[in-house]
């Protein structure tokens, strides 16, 4: 593994990029904005085969920048591979990766560099959605439901093992030490050739066991959503597939819940067809009525934890079309990532 020299207090910014020319300029102008208080720094992005006109947006904005901006280029090999690509090329010990989408608050990293722990510590931004679109506010709803507590009122916290599913998180804006990443995804990369592999959960999973993560709403950052049906639905599918690789084999429980989210949703849809075949009214209503209050459910759980109401629309509205393309991206994980349904494999991964 090639190593550069690590100057002290010198940030390098690692972004990934694929086919988001339009999102690039605001992205890069805001990062430039905040690494202003920072005594070295870089940007590198890694433009994962993009065929958008990426290249020509970056070759524009690298005279314009106050940082230094170096581009790699490579095939498209998947957002994890990039990272690993922008690691290799980065000058500094500390990383701070940044996805095309994310928009970093301007003073973000000055609030980090006036804590006391600026310099050891992993950091995890506060990303809320920037949008007025409909469709892009969808994930907002699941979002309130799985983690409510925290955003009904965002306060800094540690995450530890012992509480690591209980807060959002994402390696979409993060701050840590390079040494300890590369470790991370070493341990989380079971297949150096592997696309589909998680590049979140999986490597947090491994930093938290090394020390806590801290969330903080001063670390903030804004993420611009896809709003078109199609890039939707197809990062839906992708992210069903990860979401599979990024809790397999953590728990017998997990195995257990992921392997109904594949075979529940068929059966019943097999017992409603049977159900109306055979004139099993009572059985169809109940399936029905069961859905309905399982969405229901949902709904009101995320209003409880204060999710805004255009989300819960959201969700309402494109709950099954991205329902059905998830269900596909779980299915396609369970497959390529059956190994992690064994045994050992379930007890190296617990927490």
């Amino acid at each position: 593994m090639r190593r550069n020299s690590q100057p002290v207090g010198g940030i390098s910014v690692i972004v990934p990029t694929f086919n988001s020319a339009a999102c690039l300029p605001r992205t890069l102008r805001r990062i430039d904005e905040a690494l202003r208080p920072a005594e070295e720094s870089e940007i590198v992005v890694v433009d994962d085969g993009s065929d958008d006109g990426t290249s020509e947006v970056l070759a524009a904005l690298s005279g314009e920048l106050a940082t230094s901006l170096r581009v790699i280029s490579q095939k498209n090999m998947g957002r994890f591979l990039a990272r690993w690509a922008g690691i290799h090329e980065a000058k500094f010990g500390r990383l701070l990766f940044v996805d095309s989408r994310v928009v970093l608050a301007t003073d973000a990293l000055n609030y980090i560099f006036s804590t006391d722990a600026a310099d050891d510590q992993t950091w995890i931004a506060h990303v809320e959605t920037c949008t007025t679109s409909l469709l892009g506010r969808f994930w907002e709803a699941p979002t309130h439901v799985f983690w409510g507590r925290y955003l009904r009122d965002p306060q800094p916290s540690m995450l530890t093992s012992d509480n690591f599913d209980r807060y959002p998180k994402g390696t979409g804006c993060l701050l840590v030490d390079r040494t300890r990443f590369e470790q991370a995804c070493l341990s989380s990369w079971p297949d150096a050739g592997q696309k589909l592999v998680s590049d979140d959960t999986r490597v947090l999973r491994h930093l938290v066991q090394q020390g806590p993560l801290r969330l903080d709403p001063g670390f903030r950052a804004d993420y611009e959503p896809r709003v078109k049906l199609r890039p939707f639905l197809s990062h839906a599918f992708e992210r069903g597939t990860l979401f599979v690789d990024s809790y397999a084999g953590t728990s017998t429980r997990r195995n257990v819940v992921l392997v109904a989210l594949v075979v529940a949703p068929p059966a019943a849809l097999i017992a409603l067809v049977v159900g109306v075949a055979f004139g099993a009214w009572l059985c169809v209503i109940g399936l029905l009525a069961l859905a309905l209050s399982l969405v229901g459910a949902f709904m009101v759980a995320a209003l409880v934890n204060r999710c805004r109401w255009s989300a819960v629309l959201s969700f309402l509205v494109f709950f099954l079309p991205f329902g059905i393309v998830f269900w596909a991206g779980l299915t396609r994980g369970l497959l390529l990532h059956r190994r992690a349904f064994s045994p050992s494999q379930t007890s190296a991964g617990r927490l």
